[in-house]
């Protein structure tokens, strides 16, 4: 019997929360913890490919593009993407390495820069939604669209923020290289920061000034890897109705039908919880198994249904573990 394969999309709060030093080492150490949290999924008989947010990350490589392009010729938003990738994989690949090693199991892992293809004439490239970067007050906000012409909007979690096209992914353009690694034991990190996105013209592929919704892109690998389960985490134990009031309930176990039902009138904003549950919505109806949302430091119990949200198809008796 093979064991069951989980997509394991991880939030920003995985390497850097607001707050933070923004330091390698800080990071570093972040994904440190992740990993160990990972590592006992991985001893509890599980197969991962990993995903990952970069919001932190790839707004200080723009910060740092700014401020150095008068020295060298500033990189477009989708090579800083790819950047990205190669960073944080980077720090997620060496601390899972060594989290495992400590375990005395010798698991490959691998980085892959993937490329998510994308629709140029998608409606997000007239209405730029993304957030993206670090936060800013109202007043470093109204100075940054004067001086940089950057699109800044009020964040739900807080502060102001940039504003970037968010296109709907389509394939991931690497999926058969991600397939033959994790058929052949390895654990693989992929689709990072949603992807770097990309067009194809002519027969050609060319990237383009946007930003992947992170967890979109993992339903797409998730569904075309034919994952048998679909685990977002994020810095909160559960979705719940009414957030933020005190009325606030937690969704414990939920069916497909439920969430849409709570999705469309409104309960989960885009700019935060929405993308998750839609995420987990379509991967269901697309063949998946079990979808959940949790704490990224209670990876395990969810997985064990003892913590988190879990969003179960029709006929699935509401199990979490496989």
């Amino acid at each position: 019997m093979v064991n069951p394969l989980v997509v394991v999309a991880l939030g920003g709060n995985a390497l850097l929360r607001k707050g933070d030093p923004g330091t390698f080492e800080f990071q570093l150490e972040n994904a440190r913890r992740t990993a160990r949290q990972l590592v006992k999924s991985i001893m509890d008989g599980y197969r991962i490919v990993i995903t990952h947010g970069n919001g932190p990350q790839i707004g200080a490589i723009l910060i740092q593009q700014e401020y150095a392009s008068k020295a060298v010729p500033p990189m477009p938003l989708h090579a800083c993407g790819a950047m990205s990738q190669g960073l944080i994989g980077y720090m997620i690949q060496q601390a899972l390495i060594s989290e495992l090693k400590k375990m005395g199991l010798r698991v490959p892992v691998a980085t892959v820069i993937t490329q998510v293809l994308v629709n140029p004439m998608d409606e997000a490239f007239k209405n730029p939604t993304k957030y993206i970067g670090p936060y800013y007050t109202e007043d470093e906000a109204k100075k940054l669209i004067g001086k940089r012409g950057w699109i800044m909007k009020p964040d739900p979690r807080g502060g102001w923020r940039r504003v970037v096209p968010s296109p709907e992914p389509i394939e991931p353009v690497e999926i058969e290289v991600v397939r033959k690694l994790v058929d052949s034991g390895c654990i693989v990190i992929a689709c990072g920061g949603g992807g770097v996105p990309v067009v194809e013209e002519d027969g050609s592929l060319k990237g383009v000034d946007a930003v992947i919704d992170k967890d979109l892109a993992s339903e797409r690998l998730a569904t075309m890897l034919r994952a048998d389960i679909l685990l977002i985490l994020t810095d909160v134990k559960y979705v719940m109705l009414n957030y933020g009031t005190p009325d606030q309930k937690p969704l414990r176990k939920i069916s497909v039908e439920e969430a849409k039902k709570y999705l469309e009138r409104g309960e989960f904003p885009m700019g935060s919880m929405g993308p998750k549950v839609l995420a987990a919505i379509r991967f269901i109806e697309n063949g998946g198994k079990i979808a959940a949302i949790g704490h990224l430091y209670e990876c395990n119990d969810v997985l064990r249904g003892l913590s988190g949200t879990v969003i179960y198809g029709f006929g699935q008796n509401k199990r979490t573990v496989i």
